[in-house]
This record gives C-alpha cells, structure tokens and sequence, in this order.
C-alpha cells in the first residue's frame, strides 16, 4: 500500500477543516507576537525555530510533523494488546528474601504479569519465589555477577518442584552490561558464561540474554547513546552465539532489550520505535529476519527525585504512557518512593496500577501504534534511529580489536556534564527539587537499597546540598508592598530553598529606616538578598543596600540584573543564574 493511499484511508476531516502549512503558520505566528516571541517584521515561516527544541544528542524536534515517504514502517509497534506488568524484587546481599517474596506474591496478585529479579550468589530463590507459579509468570533475573550460579538456582528450583518455567522466562546474561557499570567481572569468562546459559537456556525452551541499555542510562547516556550501546551490543552477543554454534536466527531468539522509559514522553517513544528499525536492520543483515524483538522498558531511575518523591508518581506515568505507546513488550514503573530507599508496600502498588490505569481505565493498549500517523514521532523516529545506527558504527569501529568503554565512557561524561550544566541553570526544571522545593518537607524512611548505586540521579549536586542544609538564614529584604516584591521574592525563596537555604523574610517595607529595622530584628545576618520591583529599585534600592550594609551585612545579594540597581552588589540571582554555583557560593558566605 502506497503512502498516498494510506493517507486517503486515514482522512477523517472535512474538505472545509483541511489546512495549510502556511495557514498553521500564519495562526501560530500570531500567537507568538501577541507573547512577544515573534515581532510584525519576522516572517510566519520562523514559528518553526521558535518553537522547535534540540536534544542532548543535536536532534531538533519539531512542534508539528509533516508527511514523509520516507518512514519506515518498521519501526511501527505490533504488540497485540496489553503489555506484560513487570515488577522488580531484590534479593541481593543484604536484602531481606522473605520480605522480597511478599512483596513479590502481593504484586502478582494485585495485576503483574511477570517478575524482574535482582540477585546474586547470596540470593535464596526458594524463599524469594515460594508460591510463585514459575510455569504461569515469567522471571527475568538480573545477575550481572555469578549469572550461572543464579540460574542454576532457578532450574534446581523448578526441578525440587517438578514444573516447568514459562517460555518469557529469562535468565538474565548481561557481561557488557556488566563490565559496563564496572562490576568485577573478567571478560573471556563472561562470555564464556553468556554461552553455557544460552545453551541452557534452549534445552528447556526459555531466553537467555537481557540486553540491558540502562548501564548506559544509569550514568548518563543520552538516548541514541542509549541506541547504540544496545544495537553494539546485541550484534556482539550474536556474534558470540553465532561462533559458539548456535545459528544466527535461534541466537536472536533468545535476547531481549531492556530500555529506560523517561518523563520525556516523545523521545521516549521514538527511542522504542528506533530500537526496532535498528534492530530490525541488524537481523536482515544477518539473515534471521522474522524474529521479534522483544523490549522491556523501565521507568528511569535517573530521573526520580529523593525529594518531593510523590512528583515521581507524575515522572513514572509519563514514562509507562511513553514505553506503551512506544510499543514496549513489558513495562516496569519504579516504585515513586525508590529514591529513599527499599520501597515500600504503597509506592509498589502505585507503581503496578499506573499501568493497570493506563491499559484498563486509559484503554493506551487498545491500538498498537497510538502514535503513528502523528508525522512528528515518525520524523522522531526516523532521526534517532540515523542517529543511533553512527552511535552503533562508531562502537563496532572502536570494539574491533576489543571491548575497550574508555571512549564511549568519554562520550556520555560529555553529555551528562551538558545534562547537569543545564539543571544546574534551571533550564531543565526539577520539581520538588531545582523548582518548588519544600524546606520544611519530611521524607519517607526507607532501608538503603543497593540497586540506587547503579545509577546517578539527574540533580544529585542538589540533593547534595539539601542533604545538609545551611547553616544560617538569608534575610529577605523585600522592598516596597508586597504586590511590588512579591514576584522576585518567590523567585528567589525558590531559588535557595534549592540549595537547602532558607529566609527570613523582612515583608512589605516603605523605607530604609523600617527595611533596617527588620533586618536588626532578624538578628543581621551577614547576607540580604534584596527583592523589589524595577520601580522601587530606582526609588531606593541603592539607599536600601546602603543602610543594609551599614546595619551589619557583608554580602549583598540583587534578585534580579547586577545592574537593577545603581549600587555596587556582591552577587546577583536572575533567570539563567548558574544555580549550583550561586547557592555554593552564598552557602559559603553563610558559614
């Protein structure tokens, strides 16, 4: 069917509701001057780089698709149906197994349909998976280290038993993933090891191998360096399979991608589709096409905040609707309260009925492709996956003579430094955190829990310095009524309450004399932060700042431009600050 066909099929709009780019322009060009964003002399066409923003890896992406012949249909979801509700248990060292496998058999009765399993040769299986119908809901194990002795442990299971294993189980091989986030572990070994489980794998009829792309994530990869890292090493396991006997199509079959789902819901989606095409283009090359591909996706565990964790809920079902809609095979939503710890029993039932909400209530699962035909995904898409086939090119080049990270670990410190460069200005908002932060919020408590050391969290200098918070106050010394301070006092309270600093706020003042007064009764704190409107601060900022600094303050801070106002300030706070910088920087003046 060709394209021009398809679209005659898919018009549901009347001849009169039909419009132009140009009209979509011109309508869209006029909003934007009304906000200031475009003036009368700029053309409508430029509504398209006002409104288009660019990733971490340099893709633009548009606010509107455009139809494209050029879309492959490849990288259309399929999945018939709901997808496979997947929860994560922990039996690690120091992790209680019995307190595992209750919260184990609570989440399989309360809707999940499989159970991802962190273990290593401590775990005690039988007690993790008593009661667990082995035959009825699929365990995928995550044992980056003794992956054999963790599976062996799974068959003796099945065999004291005498069942069998459902065929989506998985026994979990991952040695890149591994070596990636620096677990001891001797290459040749692990690959001999991917082998033996391979093969023990399809003498009972079961995968063997979870590509798991958020090794990359968990340290700061962007999406097509997400992309590449998992189509790189897909293709090694194939070829590790491929040399040890196994054909390349039955090779295929036993692997399965793991990918991070985040709050960014589009490229989310993208991400999956282009993983498919991706892959879709490695099996035609190796002549097995027809295997499916089979995706988990996982909520990001980067993304979640230690503080203000009930945002996480929002974070974590942005991201399940993104891994859904992307096509996802299973879908896992970490608990919101993972950050704090182990969690506990009501962060998994949110988490398990975010997906219960999205496929029963949302019915997200009842079309297999919710997002095609919107043009802007398909153009997504089809950008990551060129993208993300260089990043792959580019690992084959540097892996041809050995598995050396060095370089690709390079490449994603770039982009986590240009991450964190932009949440440390605000330009890519935390809430809870770099936004809206509650000083006087009480965090859940939680045991530690060891899978939070496999990732760095997106704003953990923040947390860093909430962590410990300040020492002493800033007073607040706002000037003029409150309608006249009010903005840029909000603005700055947020800003240091986002480096654990809280104020004391001096309220509406009508003269130095009474600003001053306040500012003794607070005890003169060596640093003032003044707030006003431009209005006041013309009338009398500089007399403001004069009678401050002669009342006992050593560091003057403006909200707002250096130059707001006409005296000589120690600091400024305004859109754009280097809020890291500035809130280390006042912190220290605090001490």
């Amino acid at each position: 069917m060709n394209d021009a066909v398809r679209d005659d099929s898919l018009r549901l709009a009347q001849p009169a509701d039909a419009h132009s780019q140009e009209e979509w322009e011109a309508a869209t060009a006029a909003v934007l001057r009304k906000s200031g964003r475009l003036t009368s002399d700029d053309a409508d066409s430029l509504v398209w780089d006002k409104l288009t923003r660019t990733s971490l890896d340099g893709l633009r992406i548009a606010p509107l698709g455009l139809p494209d012949t050029s879309f492959a249909d490849v990288a259309r979801p399929a999945r018939p149906g709901p997808w496979d509700i997947r929860s994560l248990v922990s039996g690690l060292s120091g992790m209680d197994a019995k307190a595992a496998n209750e919260a184990a058999l609570v989440d399989l009765d309360g809707g999940v349909s499989s159970l991802w399993v962190a273990a290593d040769e401590t775990t005690d299986l039988a007690v993790l998976l008593d009661k667990v119908l082995l035959d009825l809901a699929p365990i995928v194990l995550d044992a980056p280290i003794g992956a054999v002795k963790v599976a062996q442990g799974l068959l003796a299971l099945i065999a004291e038993r005498g069942t069998g294993l459902h065929a989506a189980t998985n026994l979990g091989a991952d040695p890149m993933g591994a070596l990636l986030r620096d677990l001891p572990l001797a290459p040749d070994e692990a690959f001999a090891e991917l082998v033996d489980l391979a093969r023990l794998a399809e003498g009972i009829g079961v995968r063997a191998i979870v590509v798991d792309a958020t090794a990359a994530h968990d340290i700061g990869a962007s999406d097509v360096q997400e992309l590449g890292w998992s189509i790189a090493v897909g293709v090694a396991y194939l070829r590790a399979l491929t040399e040890a006997g196994f054909s390349p199509a039955v090779a295929a079959a036993l692997i399965e991608f793991r990918y991070a789902a985040t709050d960014e819901q589009f490229p989310t989606i993208a991400k999956l589709r282009a993983a498919r095409q991706l892959w879709s283009r490695v099996l035609e090359l190796s002549g097995c096409e027809g295997v499916e591909m089979r995706i988990h996706a996982v909520s990001s565990r980067p993304m979640l905040s230690k503080y203000d964790p009930y945002v996480n809920m929002l974070r974590g079902t942005v991201a399940a609707f993104a891994a859904g809609v992307g096509g996802a095979d299973a879908v896992t939503v970490l608990p919101f309260d993972s950050a704090n710890g182990v969690p506990d029993g009501f962060g998994r039932r949110i988490a398990r009925n975010v997906s219960h909400l999205l496929i029963d209530e949302s019915h997200v699962a009842a079309v297999a492709d919710p997002a095609g035909g919107s043009f802007a995904v398909e153009k997504l898409t089809a950008d990551m996956a060129a993208a993300g086939w260089e990043a792959f090119i580019e690992l084959e080049d540097e892996w041809e003579h050995g598995h050396d990270f060095s370089p690709f670990r390079d490449r994603v410190a770039a982009v986590a430094a240009q991450r964190e460069k932009a949440i440390a200005r605000r330009k890519r908002p935390i809430t809870g955190l770099t936004e809206f932060p509650n000083l006087a919020e009480t965090l859940p408590e939680r045991p530690a829990d060891p899978l939070n050391e496999r990732a760095v969290r997106y704003g953990a200098s923040f947390e860093a310095l909430r962590d410990t918070p300040a020492t002493g106050k800033v007073f607040l010394a706002t000037i003029g009524t409150v309608a006249q301070h009010t903005a840029r006092a909000t603005f700055a309270t947020n800003l240091l309450a986002a480096g654990g600093i809280g104020v004391e706020v001096a309220g509406a003042t009508s003269d130095t004399e009474e600003l001053a007064g306040k500012y003794r009764s607070a005890g003169a704190p060596p640093v003032v932060c003044l707030a006003g409107s431009d209005k006041t601060y013309a009338a009398w900022g500089a007399d403001a700042i004069e009678a401050l600094r002669e009342a006992g303050a050593t560091h003057v801070i403006i909200a707002g431009k250096p130059d707001a106002v006409d005296a000589e300030v120690d600091d400024a706070a305004s859109m754009g600050v280097d809020a890291l910088a500035f809130l280390t920087a006042t912190r220290e003046k605090l001490s």
